[in-house]
């Protein structure tokens, strides 16, 4: 699984953590519907995470789409607005869980957050 997180949001650590779970969670839940062999997979191998960073909604977006294309669940998280950032605003995206070769192919080169 790969979680996408904005930069340009500057949002605080704890604020991070809890979009990061939301992702992970929502990704997961995906898949279950989506590849539910590849969620049991990454559930009985160490569920493995990796958490990257993009500097825009517009990269967000862009990595979103890549990973339609290549027969990935997603999983969009818009927040509520309740402390740090406005209402509907995009914080992060959720990749897989999913084969890591297709994962690596379009996120191999992103920065780790």
């Amino acid at each position: 699984m790969v979680i996408a997180v904005r930069t340009d949001l500057h949002m605080g650590r704890g604020k991070i953590a809890a979009q990061v779970a939301h992702a992970a969670i929502s990704a997961l839940e995906e898949t279950r519907r989506r590849h539910h062999d590849w969620a049991e997979t990454w559930l009985n191998e160490g569920q493995s995470k990796i958490v990257v960073k993009v500097k825009s909604e517009e990269d967000l977006l862009r990595l979103k789409e890549e990973a339609l294309r290549n027969g990935l669940s997603i999983a969009l998280i818009q927040d509520r607005g309740l402390t740090q950032v406005p209402p509907n605003t995009t914080t992060c995206l959720g990749i897989g869980p999913g084969p890591a070769d297709t994962l690596d192919k379009f996120t191999r080169d992103l920065k780790l957050l």
